[in-house]
């Protein structure tokens, strides 16, 4: 594997983020989920973490299909993790999109806290913004 820059390689992730990356992200941020600051595209070398929570040492992980493929290497990298004081939680990219909320109860639960969700000032932040905008979205594609 080439050195790479995991600093370069998390803000090109970032570009390229995923609609359940949007979405849960759009629930972890501004510490609206029990207080807690989360980062997306967090380096720990040699890994990107999707979203840490640096001060719990939580890493949350969306998988897609490709990780059904590589379980073992998945399993290594949760070790070395472990390894190094973080604890890791998965969540397959269909639960996010279902149902977010579900998942940052899940974040919270794992983290033995009740689930607290205070909306950020400003922006969009709630899951049903989310969803009727790309409602909105998808109807107005229909009708040109």
């Amino acid at each position: 594997m080439p050195n790479r820059d995991p600093i370069t390689d998390a803000r090109q992730l970032r570009q390229h983020i995923t609609e359940a990356e949007v979405l849960l992200w759009s629930l972890l941020r501004d510490k609206q989920v029990c207080g807690l600051k989360f980062r997306r595209q967090h380096p720990v070398r040699p890994f990107i973490l999707d979203f840490a929570c640096v001060s719990r040492k939580l890493c949350v992980e969306l998988d897609g299909d490709y990780h059904d493929l590589q379980p073992d290497k998945d399993l290594d990298r949760e070790t070395w993790l472990r390894g190094r004081g973080w604890d890791t939680i998965r969540f397959s990219n269909d639960e996010v999109l279902a149902n977010p909320e579900l998942v940052a109860i899940a974040i919270a639960r794992h983290l033995g806290l009740e689930y607290a969700f205070t909306k950020r000032s400003g922006g969009l932040s709630s899951v049903a913004d989310r969803q009727r905008i790309r409602k909105d979205r998808q109807q107005r594609k229909l009708e040109e």
